[in-house]
């Protein structure tokens, strides 16, 4: 039996996985700020659910809550960072709130969960930390930029911290899933764009539902599959629109660094004035 940490279990994904961890027959810790959210699961699978209030941008819950977690717990074997959040708009319009929230919520309460959850799951011997990600680790829209920032950011630190703790024999996942049919989107804030931004790239309408191709469930399972391997990929690239997006992108990418190579070389040289 597999033991689950789950965030942002109220909704979406982080719902998805929960409820089919607890159809396999694993036990999950979920946290959520609403946790009556959860109710008709612990009526349906009882001491297998573990429920908590918690908001990931308050970190000393997230270690209070963690601990419980754990001590509540023999063994936790994955951790799912799951909670986030979107803004989207003209980068420029949007409030200063609205930017440190999202920083808040995606990328601070990200690491801040990491940071606490390392010392757990090195004490126990080993563990599986998935993070969520996006394609927009990897890619850009205009009107995205807050969101994609958190993103990029995301995919540097948990890189990083992959190499740090694989030697304890913790493994990390980034989940780089595309448009995925789940409630995100329509909780996602949209700031109207600005007279400036009007009628350009930012001023995109509302994403329609025919271009989100991922499934909630498919990707939900893929996790599953991905963190209980024997050898998890460090970062799991899911559904057919971020495949086609971010591979074009990274050969893109390629082929223009290709073209600067004699000018990176010369750099390597002093410069003499003409």
């Amino acid at each position: 039996m597999t033991t689950w940490f789950i965030t942002g279990a109220s909704r979406g994904i982080g719902r998805e996985l929960t409820e089919q961890a607890l159809a396999r027959g694993d036990r999950v810790a979920a946290t959520l700020r609403q946790p009556e959210r959860l109710d008709d699961l612990a009526g349906k699978y009882g001491e297998l659910l573990w429920r908590r209030r918690m908001d990931v941008t308050d970190t000393a819950q997230v270690e209070r809550v963690l601990g419980e977690a754990f001590a509540a717990h023999e063994r936790i074997d994955v951790v799912v960072s799951n909670a986030g959040y979107g803004v989207f708009g003209a980068a420029e319009d949007l409030a200063d709130e609205q930017v440190e929230r999202v920083i808040a919520t995606n990328i601070t309460g990200s690491v801040q969960l990491a940071r606490r959850a390392v010392p757990w799951l090195r004490r126990q011997g080993g563990g599986v930390f998935v993070q969520l990600s996006s394609q927009g680790g990897h890619l850009t829209f205009p009107g995205f930029a807050i969101y994609h920032a958190t993103k990029w950011g995301v995919e540097g630190y948990f890189e990083a911290l992959a190499k740090e703790i694989e030697p304890f024999g913790i493994k990390t996942v980034l989940v780089e899933p595309g448009m995925v049919r789940t409630g995100f989107y329509d909780a996602a804030e949209r700031v109207p764009v600005s007279a400036p931004y009007r009628g350009g790239p930012a001023d995109t309408p509302a994403l329609p539902v025919e271009n989100m191709v991922g499934s909630q469930s498919g990707v939900a399972h893929a996790i599953i599959e991905a963190a209980l391997c024997e050898d998890p990929p460090l970062r799991l690239l899911l559904n057919s629109d971020a495949y086609d997006a971010v591979t074009a992108t990274v050969r893109r990418r390629l082929a223009a660094w290709e073209s600067q190579r004699d000018l990176a070389y010369a750099a390597d040289t002093d410069y003499v004035g003409a």
